[in-house]
């Protein structure tokens, strides 16, 4: 019997030894997780009976092999969820679909709410043209973000960088306001440093004319419209967040006789004479193994993943040391009140706004973005009529000055910066707080990755490497784009197939991701 070495159990991870082990008898299969949890960012942490989505993640995608594996892993609802029935609230529900007031293993139904958070002002994510995003943006402002708009659209820009990317489809003025400062707080640098390939992939199509053309068909009714996917307004999410996913698929694999290490950091990948790859080191426990392989899957980052292996040529060394990462921390804030005001026509327990995150555009904080967990899923929250569960999301570089704040003083930051946004009043509010970090949580898109092509094609010539998913593509991946290369993956190995550029092509081309049919979705 073959056997098949995989690290890292996030969801390409998982997602490859499920499918290899369900496609197929003829190999073994080992994963490796360096940590104890499975799901990597897309990891659900409970603390002290509530829970936290590491990041956020809507699971809506428009391929159908997806679905249809989400759905044997976790089945859409059947009934009312505990909110639902609270407000006597219509939900989607799919006939013979398990009752979630009855059983953990299912899948919600949730309404998308995401909007920017701006001088104290909800706009919405993307911005829609309504009366009340000009209300909120004052009439001499529209005047020249329409103005601006036109302009760019007049003028376009060469895309030399993301910069460039976001002007073209929004004009500078709205860039300046909803664009600017927050991608320079995600990734460290000014949008006029990053390449424009991340727009293309995270924006997906929207601009001014998306939106403006979403809303004509959406008020006439148009069927078998196409929707961009920042559009959605409804999406999957598993009860108890987004790691019970990979909970289940990681039980699955065990019952198909695979073998999951937690704890077990690969720290070495052997290279025979020949190029191909024999086997792997890890280190579980203080001590080191070393494992025999004949494929090796890998969805640890690049980076670590070629300064782990021997004989590698010095380009292909030079450029995977250089590529750049950022980091991510959170802190968990657990209130009896949020101050915000629930305007819209959504009905929420408590009367809390209804979004599933909210951008914040404000300059005067660090904070990039919180959460809502109330209205993510009733079963995060442990007092769900009597507490509101927020999560405090800040990008930083590990080993910084954030990165190295202890914990108390970090969720102290978060909770002044909350003070200051209005979200509470005093500290009087807060019950609880728990902390997380999140290493390498977003592949970045600048210093040495204009060179990934030649890391690839270098990363091409070891015939039984395969590398999948978020950061083993060092790609801005989505959940279901990470699962696509698993699949992809998988077919080759059992077919035979060498060449892989169908699995480094997942999320390239951009029919495959700028749109996608109403009721179709994909994950953040």
């Amino acid at each position: 019997m073959k056997k098949a070495l995989i690290i890292g159990a996030g969801p390409a991870g998982l997602t490859a030894a499920f499918e290899l082990l369900d496609k197929s008898s003829e190999y073994e299969v080992v994963v490796f997780e360096e940590s104890e949890k499975f799901g990597g960012i897309a990891r659900t942490v409970e603390y002290n009976g509530n829970r936290m989505d590491m990041g956020g993640h809507r699971f809506f995608t428009k391929v159908p092999e997806v679905n249809a594996w989400w759905d044997r892993m976790l089945p859409k609802q059947g009934s009312p969820a505990a909110d639902d029935i609270l407000l006597n609230r219509n939900v989607t529900l799919t006939a013979g679909g398990p009752d979630p007031q009855k059983t953990d293993r299912v899948m919600l139904r949730r309404n998308r709410v995401s909007r920017i958070f701006f001088n104290s002002k909800f706009f919405d994510y993307p911005i829609s043209l309504k009366p009340e995003t000009f209300a909120n943006m004052g009439l001499g402002t529209t005047i020249v973000a329409g103005f601006s708009y036109l302009k760019a659209m007049i003028f376009k820009r060469e895309e030399k960088s993301l910069e460039d990317f976001y002007i073209n489809r929004f004009g500078k003025k709205l860039y300046s306001m909803f664009f600017e400062h927050y991608t320079e707080n995600l990734w460290g640098r000014h949008p006029s440093e990053i390449d424009p390939s991340w727009g293309a992939q995270r924006v997906k199509g929207v601009s001014v004319m998306a939106v403006l053309k979403n809303a004509i068909e959406k008020k006439f009714g148009k069927k078998d419209r196409k929707v961009e996917t920042s559009l959605i307004e409804e999406f999957s999410y598993p009860k108890l967040g987004p790691g019970q996913l990979w909970d289940v698929t990681a039980d699955e694999i065990r019952r198909k006789g695979g073998i999951v290490l937690t704890g077990a950091k690969v720290v070495a990948i052997h290279r025979g004479n020949d190029g191909s790859i024999t086997g792997v080191t890890y280190e579980k426990d203080g001590k080191q193994t070393e494992v025999d392989g004949d494929v090796v899957i890998s969805s640890m980052p690049i980076k670590d993943l070629v300064a782990g292996m021997n004989d590698v040529p010095a380009d292909p060394a030079r450029i995977a040391a250089g590529l750049p990462y950022r980091d991510y921390m959170t802190v968990g804030v657990l209130i009896n009140h949020l101050n915000l005001e629930n305007k819209t026509k959504m009905k929420t327990v408590g009367n809390i706004v209804p979004d599933n995150w909210v951008y914040v555009h404000d300059r005067s904080v660090t904070m990039g973005r919180f959460q809502i967990y109330n209205n993510w899923s009733p079963y995060l929250v442990k007092d769900l009529e009597h507490t509101v569960w927020i999560g405090l999301e800040y990008f930083c570089n590990e080993g910084d000055s954030l990165w190295t704040l202890k914990d108390e003083d970090f969720a102290q930051l978060g909770i002044k910066e909350m003070i200051k946004l209005g979200l509470i009043d005093s500290e009087k509010n807060v019950l609880d707080t728990h902390v997380e970090r999140v290493k390498k949580a977003y592949p970045a898109y600048f210093d040495t990755y204009d060179e990934m092509d030649t890391l690839r094609d270098w990363l091409n010539t070891i015939p039984n490497l395969y590398c999948v998913g978020r950061n083993g593509q060092h790609r801005y991946n989505n959940i279901d784009h990470s699962m696509c290369t698993s699949f992809e993956t998988v077919r080759n190995i059992l077919s035979g197939r060498s060449d892989k550029a169908n699995i480094w092509n997942v999320n390239t081309e951009k029919e495959y991701h700028e749109e996608t049919k109403e009721n179709e979705v994909e994950v953040d």
